[in-house]
């Protein structure tokens, strides 16, 4: 067998740091090496141990973990998966974590800090796991923002779609305060379970100098506007409306970018630009692909700044992507097509 991964728990609760080790221990490819009851245990013992993915729980006395986060991210760059309470202000903090470099996160059970059932989430935590001691985080570093060139003129009838996982949230909080403010219609879709969706978009109209929403069925599509699907949805465009649909989820997951890409493809054809980011899996491949087949541009982040490089990989295997670029050139290069 292969080097375990090594895994630093973190959590105020005795009780939830015993439950998540042995749900950790439990696997054969994975080892709990210690574990932490604050933020600022955390960081001497990330510092010291060097785990290989950390689990953070957000809601902790001294030094919360957000604070650490923030600090991890800045100086001993980790992946880090957060353990988040299903509530307004458990999915707010999670946005923020996200931001700040968190590869991924996981709803406890319950919605509270103590989930006596915690052992719901063992597969997926250890899924999430695996997959972040593969992953490549993000560096915390100031944004600068550069003064982008804006389209000339918007051609008619133009959309662009977005699709990302694992990595993509902070992704695309960079790319979209990095867009003008005169954008054709931009559908993002974003691996994310219910109640998470709705504060994502909050943050993102936060950040972007356009309107950035959680999609409803029937809105009528405009310029200007990001529409965001909401967890457990696929978002399908139909003419100029949005319909939502609870159909059998693909590639396990639901929103899928390939359902929204292949609708945008039927509808917009040649003036629909598709931009594939970070995530696990292959979704967004064939979306992709259907883009391209219909005349539509299609760009796909390159390895160098993915968190995991899955879906990218999928989509330029199957010859479904135009342009290459790092994530920080994923606004210049939309701009670019939309002077064309």
């Amino acid at each position: 067998m292969g080097k375990r991964i090594k895994v630093l728990v973190v959590d105020d609760s005795a009780l939830m740091r015993r439950l998540i080790s042995d749900m950790i221990n439990s696997s054969p490819d994975c080892e709990v090496v210690d574990t932490a009851r604050d933020g600022g245990e955390a960081i001497e013992k990330v510092n010291r141990l060097r785990p290989d993915v950390i689990t953070l729980d957000v809601e902790m006395p001294r030094i919360n973990g957000l604070e650490a986060l923030a600090h991890i991210m800045m100086h001993m760059p980790t992946p880090v998966i957060m353990l988040s309470a299903l509530t307004a202000e458990g999915a707010e903090t999670t946005m923020k974590a996200l931001e700040l470099g968190a590869v991924d996160f996981i709803p406890k059970p319950g919605g509270k800090s103590i989930s006596l059932g915690i052992e719901e989430i063992k597969e997926e935590l250890l899924r999430k796991i695996r997959a972040a001691a593969r992953s490549k985080p993000r560096r915390l570093h100031l944004q600068r923002r550069k003064k982008y060139l804006r389209p000339k003129r918007l051609r008619d009838n133009t959309a662009i779609v977005f699709g990302a996982s694992t990595g993509g949230p902070g992704t695309l909080m960079d790319i979209l305060q990095s867009l003008p403010d005169d954008m054709p219609p931009i559908f993002i879709v974003q691996h994310m379970p219910p109640g998470f969706t709705s504060s994502f978009a909050k943050r993102l109209n936060a950040l972007a100098r356009f309107e950035v929403k959680e999609a409803e069925d029937g809105d009528i599509i405009k310029s200007g506007v990001g529409y965001v699907a909401p967890g457990d949805y696929h978002m399908l465009i139909r003419r100029s409306r949005i319909r939502l649909n609870q159909e059998p989820k693909l590639h396990g997951v639901r929103p899928a970018v390939d359902k929204t890409m292949e609708s945008a493809a039927e509808t917009f054809g040649s003036n629909t630009i598709g931009v594939l980011l970070t995530g696990m899996g292959s979704d967004g491949a064939e979306g992709l692909k259907k883009i391209k087949q219909a005349g539509g541009r299609t760009i796909v982040e390159a390895e160098q700044t993915c968190v995991v490089f899955g879906m990218p990989k999928a989509a330029i295997e199957a010859g479904a992507a135009e342009v290459i670029v790092p994530s920080y050139r994923i606004a210049d290069e939309i701009i670019r097509m939309l002077r064309e």
